[in-house]
């Protein structure tokens, strides 16, 4: 069994894989652990506001490596679980519905796990639910895994 795992370092994501590393799963089920983050796009007037040529390349840094860090927090998680899962990761910049349906084909998954928000219909019609659109146009199961603790 393949499964791809998609998180974002939130309280709902950690809640996820916890849920994930508990579960009786198949031999050898493989898992790939998936986070993307978002280069910062440099602004067109930013001479105007005076920014070291440096800023973007040391924001770019940090958002590396928190999502470096989300991958690392998963994959413990994972094998406290369950040691004998395959676990791969990756680190992707873009839009997180796009990446992690691109990867999910790429990989083979036969399941997406991904954690939900609860941000409720209104909120994820107005905000766009990375979730709902993983969803609608995977190509494979999709898990949405919803945390009552998470809203505690």
């Amino acid at each position: 069994m393949k499964i791809l795992l998609a998180i974002d370092g939130s309280e709902h994501s950690k809640l996820t894989a916890e849920e994930l590393a508990g579960r009786p799963v198949p031999p050898k089920t493989e898992v790939r652990i998936v986070t993307v983050y978002t280069k910062p796009s440099k602004m067109i007037a930013a001479e105007a506001v005076m920014l070291s040529e440096d800023y973007y390349p040391e924001i770019n840094r940090i958002a590396l490596k928190s999502a470096t860090n989300i991958i690392k927090d998963a994959t413990k998680i994972l094998n406290k679980g369950n040691p004998k899962f395959i676990i791969t990761t990756a680190v992707i910049d873009g839009s997180p519905a796009q990446i992690i349906l691109r990867e999910a084909e790429a990989f083979d998954a036969d399941l997406i796990v991904i954690g939900s928000h609860g941000h409720g219909a209104i909120a994820g019609f107005l905000l766009g639910s990375v979730s709902q659109s993983v969803a609608q146009h995977a190509k494979c199961s999709v898990e949405i895994v919803r945390n009552e603790k998470a809203k505690k």
